[in-house]
């Protein structure tokens, strides 16, 4: 194998890449904002319409049926996080990423085809909520497998930020698709895409070989025995770390830092259709924002992880947490006063912690219980993550009844807040 001069073989920055290519693919999830502001018109949906023209026979929807799919994609993501992982411990990263794209491929190809609400619900929410959880279990844990403990926030990081970055090419290229090809022809087009991707992809993801070691950074005596202080040295299985109360705040710490950057990610071409009031080009080009969070989203799992390595994982966690709880406090003040440029600001620091916590909550597990069983057991961890998307689901029903999300954004920052207090009093179980 061809060493890079960190003595860590080539082949390991091969899955790295490889398993963000697979991610970009998963990362659709991050660009519904883009359909549902086509499909969202709750006058029109409560007096039953049905769209004309290239979109013709797809239903309106009213704004909680527009993020019923979304929730339930992630729900089922979060699921399916538990048998995927279970499939990358069991038989390898390359079985998982293919199965998780054909799911998603599927999936994509019946809601465009069945173009009514039950096949979003069916297509996007249930067969891709199936494909991500699958797919998505596989690049990471395969890739930390190969780099030691001191790279583990930034190989995480780099490998989901592939999925944190999908809305930076998906959403435009889905506001292209839909205007030209319409709403089926997006989802079609997308699906046939992402199946030859992922399959390609996911045949370079791989473990290293049997008796392989992962370099260890050149520290000193007294650094080498503070790191292995932040390292647990027996790989727990999942039945021993469900017994530790550790395990349930690291779920509680997913929900709450997951849950703020869902909701924004569920709005973010709306949010900026009503606070660009009456400038056209922002009107014109909602998906701007959706896709500027994607490119956010990407650089702060990126940006996180690397951090994280340097000043721990809870003082990362708290510096990201207090300052995008501050930011949705703003945030309805902010749209009320139709300023633009802190509209992204605000949406950006979201995405950024959002981003974020999915590098630090793999390396966490990683810490706190091994990378022996970081497959299954990430899976467990990750549920918190679909319990986030209850936020998003109540800012749609809160929206329709009161016809603004500011009270959701009040409550979000809430939920934040306690998870950052929960963070610094979870240290690593003995």
């Amino acid at each position: 194998m061809s060493e890079h001069t960190d003595g860590v073989p080539g082949k390991a920055w091969v899955v790295v890449f490889a398993g963000m290519a697979v991610n970009l693919c998963l990362g659709i999830l991050y660009a519904w904002s883009v359909w549902k502001g086509v499909l969202v018109n709750k006058a029109k949906a409560d007096a039953g319409e049905i769209m004309t023209g290239i979109n013709a026979g797809w239903p309106y929807l009213t704004d909680a049926q527009g993020t019923v799919a979304y929730f339930l994609c992630g729900l089922i993501f979060a699921l399916f996080m538990i048998p995927g992982g279970r499939i990358q411990d069991k038989f390898g990263p390359k079985v998982g990423a293919t199965m998780g794209g054909l799911f998603l491929a599927a999936g994509c190809i019946i809601a465009g085809l069945m173009k009514s609400y039950t096949g979003l619900i069916i297509g996007f929410g249930i067969f891709g909520g199936i494909g991500m959880g699958i797919g998505y279990a596989a690049p990471t844990p395969a890739a930390l497998k190969w780099f030691g403990p001191h790279k583990r926030g930034l190989i995480a990081g780099l490998v989901v930020g592939g999925y944190g970055g999908a809305a930076l090419y998906i959403a435009p290229l889905a506001k292209y698709l839909i205007e030209d090809y319409g709403i089926s022809g997006s989802f079609i087009g997308l699906g046939i895409f992402f199946a030859v991707v992922v399959i390609i992809a996911g045949q370079l993801l791989a473990w290293p070989p049997a008796g392989y070691v992962a370099p260890a950074p050149k520290l000193s005596a007294a650094s080498a025995a503070a790191t292995a202080k932040k390292q647990t040295a027996h790989d727990w299985s999942a039945s021993e770390m469900t017994k530790t109360w550790q395990f349930y705040a690291l779920v509680l710490m997913f929900v709450g830092s997951a849950q703020s950057g869902l909701l924004v990610i569920a709005n973010a071409a709306p949010m900026l259709s009503k606070t660009a009031g009456k400038l056209e080009f922002f009107i014109a080009n909602a998906w701007l924002l959706a896709s500027f969070g994607g490119a956010v989203n990407a650089l702060g799992r990126v940006g996180t992880g690397l951090y994280s390595d340097k000043i721990g994982r809870a003082n990362a966690y708290m510096v990201n947490g207090l300052i995008a709880a501050l930011f949705l406090l703003a945030t309805p003040y902010i749209m009320q006063t139709g300023n633009v440029p802190l509209l992204f600001l605000a949406v950006g620091i979201a995405f950024w912690q959002y981003g974020g916590s999915l590098a630090m909550l793999p390396a966490f597990t990683a810490d706190f219980y091994g990378a022996k069983n970081l497959g299954f057991n990430y899976g467990l961890v990750f549920l918190g993550w679909g319990l986030g998307f209850l936020m998003p689901l109540i800012g749609g029903y809160i929206k329709d009844a009161t016809g603004s999300y500011d009270l959701a954004f009040y409550i979000s920052a809430t939920v934040l807040i306690i998870a950052v207090i929960l963070c610094r009093v979870t240290k690593r179980p003995k």
